[in-house]
């Protein structure tokens, strides 16, 4: 994200164009500053791989992986690193879900790390007088604060599998903070999004704004207050995050938010006690999985909707043969697919600690037989479009009430890791919107999240349960879906997930479909122009199809579009056959990824 790629790659588009990525300045190190790493979006070798979206945090899972670490060692390296380069996406402020395939036992595990609200959180947490408060006041303010899990993923995930401690780990970001990082296009552009409120926090505007203006692209970025805390968590571990001062600082921040002197903005307190970081816990959770095309996909189970929504849409799709479909037809059904899918997850998906959500149903063939056959090639679909019921699949049925899907912050970020054993790491965290709540924690360095607007802040409709309506401790609904794809015999093919809210599910699903289905190398299936159906009125294109053929083809038969610039920020890792890695990100979107191997192959 941080530096484009040099260079040119041409990308077979899914409307069966070959589009040409222009070739990007390259990067400008500041004077005294470190060359940077090289910045390639695909890269392929032996030894281990790493994807992630910026080339520094790569460069530190890389690091580890050459020393001796394993995947789940390099994982947390990078994250770490995320939370310096990437700190308006991810961070210790935030939580997040990591999956894991282990080579030696063939099998897959994840860990839901996702954020929890206040004990005291009830189901108008965002509620003032019977009516929902506005949006913008609680995505900056305390009240959309959760308690943050990605330390604890960190620690879970290490005491499982890892081989390394985490101080050891941490030092690579640690230096990173304390040495500095150079500042690239994206990273001012959005700290020009977010200034009017950053300024707004003292600390934040102390942090992000230096000598109160705009980081300069070239610059070097320096993050002291992170360094020292980093440090702290690797000598005293990561419970010095949820007891003590740290923890305390937190709390006090949340609570009693600190603005500046005359802000107008109205920035709400949360509720956050020291109770309810003491009470953290992650999560061990089984994995989703469906087969398709004779391959085995594992991905997230609730909380987040992406394992259920992913794996459902793939089971709609199993009937059609996309590879010999036209463009038009590929794009209408993977459209209509995750339409349905998304009907389906607003009715039924929500944290399994407080919801019965049928996650069996859901993920089986016969209940996708049943929605799928509401699919016809003369004619798209309308939405919002009503959910089924997967405890008594009806073929074609379309009545009940349509839940809309709730908005969800794009600006996550996903790394992906293999090592030379074999295993594999599919990590998204996220602090939910770009610069999370706005709010940094005094002298700590990090911003804090805003996950707990993923909630619903009303019922859509008072007469049909949510799901995802806030409760004491409740893990808000996500659309992460970090996913990891094996053969038959239970060996690794691929492993992909991206940021970008609720168009993750579409961006991985597309990404997917794209390899197994369409042919295209991993780096071209990234690459690809994304569509994206959520349930909603019209589809969201990227220019290159908005501007295809293909998109009047579609209209014709009743599809509705509206543009987007960019649609999620993905990266994968794959096996090839002669036991290569193949390490991918993007080409173009957020400034390019970094993917790197250990030892790189011709």
């Amino acid at each position: 994200m941080r530096r484009s790629a040099a260079g040119k790659v041409s990308v077979l588009a899914v409307a069966a164009t070959v589009l040409s990525m222009g070739a990007a300045a390259p990067p400008t190190a500041p004077p005294a500053a470190a060359p940077p790493p090289v910045k390639t979006p695909v890269a392929v070798g032996y030894g281990g791989a790493v994807a992630s979206v910026d080339a520094d945090a790569s460069a530190a899972g890389v690091e580890v992986l050459r020393k001796g670490g394993n995947a789940v060692d390099a994982a947390v390296a990078v994250a770490a690193a995320l939370g310096v380069t990437e700190p308006y996406s991810a961070g210790i402020g935030g939580g997040g879900y990591f999956v894991y395939y282990d080579a030696k036992s063939r099998t897959v595990r994840t860990i839901d790390g996702r954020e929890t609200a206040p004990r005291s959180a009830g189901a108008g947490l965002f509620q003032e007088n019977g009516a929902p408060i506005p949006f913008e006041e609680g995505m900056t303010s305390g009240l959309g604060v959760g308690t943050p899990g990605t330390p604890a993923t960190w620690q879970t995930a290490l005491d499982a599998w890892g081989s390394k401690r985490l101080g050891t780990l941490l030092e690579p970001a640690e230096r990173l903070a304390r040495e500095g990082f150079s500042v690239d296009e994206t990273f001012r552009s959005q700290t020009a999004g977010n200034e009017a409120r950053f300024r707004d926090f003292p600390a934040t505007s102390e942090l992000f704004l230096p000598g109160g203006r705009l980081p300069v692209v070239g610059s070097v970025f320096k993050n002291p207050d992170l360094a020292r805390t980093y440090e702290k968590l690797g000598r005293e571990g990561v419970g010095a995050l949820y007891r003590g001062p740290l923890a305390r600082d937190i709390v006090d921040t949340v609570r009693t938010p600190p603005v500046r002197e005359g802000v107008t903005r109205k920035v709400r307190p949360g509720d956050l006690t020291e109770r309810d970081l003491a009470a953290y816990r992650t999560e061990f959770r089984a994995p989703t999985k469906v087969s398709y095309r004779g391959l085995d996909v594992y991905g997230m189970a609730p909380s987040s909707s992406g394992g259920t929504s992913v794996g459902e849409a793939l089971n709609i799709l199993e009937g059609t043969d996309l590879a010999a479909a036209p463009p038009a037809r590929y794009l209408h059904r993977y459209i209509e697919a995750s339409r349905i899918a998304f009907a389906d997850r607003g009715r039924w998906v929500g944290d399994p600690a407080f919801e019965q959500v049928p996650t069996r149903g859901l993920l089986s063939q016969r209940y996708a037989d049943s929605r799928a056959c509401l699919i016809r090639d003369d004619a798209a679909l309308t939405s919002p479009l009503a959910p089924g019921d997967p405890s008594s699949p009806v073929p074609c049925a379309s009545g009940g009430t349509a839940a809309p899907t709730t908005y969800e912050g794009e600006n996550t970020t996903h790394l992906t890791v293999a090592d030379k054993w074999g295993n594999i790491v599919a990590y998204t965290l996220t602090i939910e919107s770009t610069g999370g709540s706005g709010i940094t924690v005094p002298g700590r360095g990090f911003l804090l999240n805003n996950e707990l607007t993923d909630f619903s802040f009303a019922p859509a409709n008072p007469a049909v349960h949510d799901p995802n309506l806030p409760g004491p401790g409740k893990r808000p609904r996500s659309s992460i879906s970090p996913t990891i794809v094996l053969d038959g015999h239970g060996r690794p093919v691929l492993a992909l997930g991206s940021p970008g809210g609720a168009t993750i599910i579409t961006t991985v699903l597309q990404t997917l479909t794209g390899v197994v289905d369409r042919g295209l190398p991993l780096v071209d299936a990234i690459a690809a122009p994304r569509a994206s159906q959520r349930n909603q009125a019209t589809t969201e294109l990227e220019p290159a199809l908005w501007n295809s053929p293909v998109r009047a083809e579609l209209e014709a038969i009743g599809h509705g579009f509206r543009q987007n610039p960019e649609i999620g920020a993905a990266t994968g890792v794959q096996r090839l056959p002669d036991g290569r890695w193949v390490a991918a990100a993007e080409t173009v979107r957020r400034g390019g990824g970094s993917a790197m191997v250990v030892r790189p192959a011709r």
